[in-house]
């Protein structure tokens, strides 16, 4: 049963300051000493970052289009198992969705999925009075979410907090912040968004300190969690999602099915990186078991996005999740039998990861000798031929180059070729996020057949390697995890 105070912090519109409300109210929170779970809706791997720096523990993604309606309540109580309050921060405007699709995966879908009150954050740099009407529509447009406060972002002066609280009064939505222009809580942004905290960790610690500092001062904390609380206390979904019996009930390579082969319980990950910091309730019993393959998992600031889930799921099927940094190790974690390469930025970083020719022989004499390799989008970059003329790892024969156009939306796909991954004619949701461009975007064997946006084929599969720019959540599929650590362990 699940009653955990929560929040969702929405806003009418992009760039309206959602992410520095959450995160400062994920860090003044914690710096009142509760423990705090972050959530970001949608398939966003940056914002995350910034909250779990807030809070100390792994942000966590609620994606009603990648995983499914029915697994965001799961999701959001496996997360938040064991917290005070849970904040979960929206995506794009509060009621925008996957393109064509109505009210799904939007911040209002998963705030309904969750019965939790929401609070929308209002730039209110160019209005005045008009504020009561953006508010009053937005709460009056769905009665099945539930605005209960608004916090007034970027306010000019007393005169102007005034004229805005006079107009709200006659709203009936309370006001329980008010945030004046800092630009002390700006955080840099380039091609694809906010630049990841593993780029600027120094940095980014005192952006969060000032955005906690910022929140506390500007925001009612006290209203804001009596809010939270207000939430049903009845159970959020049929309880929390768990990586072990998700993984025990999988085909490998494809979804759940009955009657799957129990699965021994896993181990903590243990490795030279770091382990999601929520606890040995994630990992499994302490110890590594006999046998357990070594998963390397790229992470450092070229590869910075990845899903909490994902190890955790490798863990649950009986693998030893390894971290290592591509930009400073020279070779693989000891004893690796597989590999994970998320997205992130090599494209940033392209001069430092050619340089580094150790570590690129033994990716590539990796996949020469067909352990399984699991590449996304910056990993599908990293296993090419060559990055804007420099060289990569070679293992595909492809280039890849920077690009003007974005490419960005969520995509159907269906596996045409049998990899490590997933079985031909397994289907998942996933999502595209870049701006580089591979040509040939195909091999010979395609990894996947989309059929949105349009029909086309994308990706390579060749002996153990499956690369392609979609990112998946294995959550979805948790058989992905079973069938890859099983490959590896063969």
């Amino acid at each position: 049963m699940v009653t955990i105070p929560r929040l969702v912090i929405a806003a009418p519109a992009s760039g309206s300051g959602k992410t520095t409300v959450a995160t400062g109210l994920m860090a003044a929170f914690t710096q009142r000493g509760l423990a705090v779970s972050p959530h970001k809706v949608g398939p966003d791997y940056i914002d995350p970052g910034y909250h779990s720096l807030a809070t100390g523990r792994a942000g966590r993604n609620l994606d009603a289009y990648m995983c499914g309606p029915e697994l965001v309540a799961p999701l959001f109580a496996h997360g938040a198992r064991g917290c005070d309050l849970a904040i979960v921060e929206g995506v794009m405007g509060l009621y925008d969705g996957a393109s064509g699709q109505g009210e799904l995966a939007s911040t209002a879908h998963v705030a309904k999925l969750l019965q939790a009150p929401v609070v929308l954050v209002v730039d209110a740099s160019s209005q005045s009075r008009s504020v009561a009407a953006l508010v009053h529509g937005f709460a009056s447009w769905d009665p099945e979410v539930r605005i209960s406060g608004v916090i007034l972002n970027k306010v000019g002066s007393d005169r102007h907090e005034m004229l805005l609280r006079e107009a709200l009064d006659e709203s009936g939505v309370p006001v329980m912040g008010v945030l004046r222009r800092a630009e002390q809580v700006a955080t840099p942004s380039r091609h694809l968004g906010l630049v990841p905290v593993a780029e600027r960790r120094g940095d980014a610690v005192s952006a969060v300190a000032a955005m906690g500092a910022q929140v506390g001062a500007g925001c009612d904390l006290d209203a804001l969690m009596a809010l939270a609380r207000s939430a049903p206390r009845s159970p959020v979904g049929s309880g929390a999602w768990d990586p072990v019996e998700a993984v025990r009930g999988a085909v490998a390579g494809g979804g759940a099915c009955d009657g799957a082969v129990p699965l021994p319980r896993p181990s903590r990950n243990r490795g030279s990186g770091p382990r999601t910091p929520d606890g040995p309730e994630n990992g499994g019993p302490d110890g590594p078991g006999p046998g357990r393959p070594v998963i390397a998992v790229a992470g450092g600031p070229a590869f910075t996005f990845s899903y909490a889930e994902h190890s955790e799921l490798l863990a649950a099927a009986g693998a030893e999740v390894v971290t290592f940094d591509p930009l400073r190790d020279v070779a693989l974690p000891e004893g690796t039998r597989g590999l994970v390469i998320g997205g992130g930025f090599p494209e940033v970083y392209a001069p430092e990861l050619s340089a580094n020719e150790p570590l690129r022989k033994a990716v590539a004499d990796l996949a020469a000798a067909g352990a399984p390799v699991a590449a996304e989008c910056a990993g599908l970059l990293y296993l090419s031929r060559s990055l804007d003329g420099l060289p990569m790892c070679g293992v595909l024969d492809a280039e890849g180059r920077m690009s003007k156009r974005l490419t960005l939306g969520y995509r159907e796909a269906v596996a045409i070729t049998d990899s490590a991954l997933a079985a031909v004619g397994t289907r998942l949701r996933g999502h595209e996020f870049h701006r580089t461009v591979l040509e040939p975007g195909a091999g010979s064997a395609p990894a996947w057949g989309m059929h949105l946006p349009e029909r086309r084929v994308e990706g390579f599969v060749q002996q153990g390697v499956h690369a392609s720019y979609l990112h998946t959540h294995w959550a979805s599929a948790p058989g992905i995890a079973r069938r890859f650590v099983e490959r590896a362990a063969e």
